[in-house]
């Protein structure tokens, strides 16, 4: 391994810790005894549909699991599509399975609106 991608590494791993934070923030909430079904659809909703990250959390996940495709694509041995056919499956069940259920839940509990 090159010190350009143990560096590299190392800032995915930086991220990712960042994100890891972040989401142990989102879920301290989610704990809080006084969240109620409307406080619940308005947080699932804004994880769906944050607009810093356009699309939410789930598209912009998929969106980095398809660019980890495409690499692969260029980069696995004989090019048999092993590694790349999976992470575009992994890409699309991100947005289609898990995207639309967080919005059918959040619809479920709160069906009228987001406004927490």
């Amino acid at each position: 391994m090159t010190a350009r991608s143990r560096t590299r590494l190392e800032r995915v791993r930086g991220s990712l810790g960042i994100a890891q934070l972040a989401l142990q923030q989102i879920e301290d909430d989610l704990k809080a005894d006084d969240v109620d079904a409307r406080e619940l659809a308005a947080i699932l909703r804004e994880i769906q549909e944050d607009i810093d990250m356009p699309g939410g959390l789930f598209p912009a996940l998929a969106q980095l699991v398809s660019t980890a495709a495409r690499r692969a694509e260029q980069i696995e041995p004989d090019r048999d599509g092993d590694a790349s056919c999976y992470l575009h499956e992994a890409a699309a069940l991100i947005t289609d399975n898990a995207g639309q259920r967080l919005n059918w839940a959040a619809r479920s509990l709160h069906p009228q609106g987001d406004d927490a």
